[in-house]
């Protein structure tokens, strides 16, 4: 193969799976028109359309997704190659990719950034921050974090963090005007600040539990979002009670007065969040790597592995 043929297909591999010139282009190190008529050349090479484009999108054509699914594992099996190399040669270079809940990318991933990039200054680390728990093969991701019950099967998973009581909040102020629930039955009675699921766009039932009585409640008042900041705001301004997953967000304020938890003694915990990837993953070192600084462990030791959620 020319060094241009591999050249065109590395460049119409990297417009596929950002589906962007604009991101493919930057990742190249190309401008928006060099990428341009490099896919025009492969295409006029090939004399077949590869690629469908928009004014807003671009997506492969049926020829292109025939192509895409032969190269990709082949460029891929090089990335590792050269990966795996530098890992034995004592450095480490290459980029992971990775699809990530908001939380831990606030949480877990953001206060890591400096310690990671000062062991391994030549790894590129691609964070995607999606709470609409997209599929990371399909996606072509090395790998996720999302909350453990929500884990495919064929996963391999590590545990970040511990499971997690979930926890129902409220402003002094709207407690003082609508009382105080003494069941999740009251809350039929009061003003609810619910989420959406970004999986299917249905709201989520409230679920508690008590000595083995489990009870789902059809929320409903002033506000639905998908964000958690946005459920914690409200609740703060007084618009109603919010139940919160992402303690980091609602346990200072619990601590300063501005938010009350109620219905306590019938909070469920939820599965904490595991970093996951297929166990056809071969880029091991840099997730290894990865993973292992996440959990604040000595970068040279292997991540511990166990399938599914554990």
């Amino acid at each position: 193969m020319r060094g241009s043929d591999y050249a065109e297909l590395k460049a119409f591999a990297a417009v596929v799976e950002r589906s962007s010139f604009a991101r493919a282009a930057e990742h190249l190190g190309l401008s928006p028109s060099a990428l341009s008529q490099t896919i025009r050349q492969l295409e006029a090479r090939l004399g077949a359309r590869l690629l469908n484009r928009t004014t807003r999108s671009v997506a492969p054509t049926a020829t292109g997704d025939q192509l895409y699914a032969r190269i990709e594992p082949l460029f891929r099996a090089m990335a590792d190659a050269v990966a795996e190399a530098s890992a034995a040669a004592g450095q480490m270079s290459g980029t992971l990719r990775i699809n990530t809940l908001g939380m831990a990318a606030r949480q877990i991933i953001a206060p890591r950034l400096g310690r990671f990039h000062r062991a391994f200054p030549d790894v590129t680390l691609d964070i995607v921050v999606d709470d609409g728990l997209s599929d990371i093969v399909a996606g072509r991701f090395d790998a996720g974090i999302r909350v453990g019950g929500r884990l495919e099967k064929d996963m391999i998973a590590v545990r970040l963090t511990p499971d997690v009581k979930m926890v129902a909040v409220a402003s002094p102020d709207y407690l003082a005007r609508r009382g105080l629930p003494q069941s999740p039955a009251d809350l039929h009675h009061h003003a609810c600040i619910n989420w959406r699921l970004q999986t299917d766009g249905r709201a989520y039932q409230w679920e508690f539990e008590k000595r083995g009585r489990r009870i789902e409640v059809a929320a409903s008042g002033p506000l639905v979002t998908n964000h958690s900041d946005i459920g914690v705001a409200a609740a703060l301004q007084g618009l109603g009670i919010a139940y919160a997953f992402d303690r980091e967000r609602v346990d200072e304020y619990l601590a300063q007065g501005q938010l009350v938890q109620v219905l306590a003694d019938w909070s469920i915990t939820r599965p904490g969040l595991f970093v996951y990837y297929s166990n056809r993953h071969h880029q091991a070192a840099i997730l290894g790597a990865f993973i292992e600084c996440l959990l604040d462990r000595d970068l040279a030791k292997p991540a511990p592995r166990s399938k599914g959620s554990a």
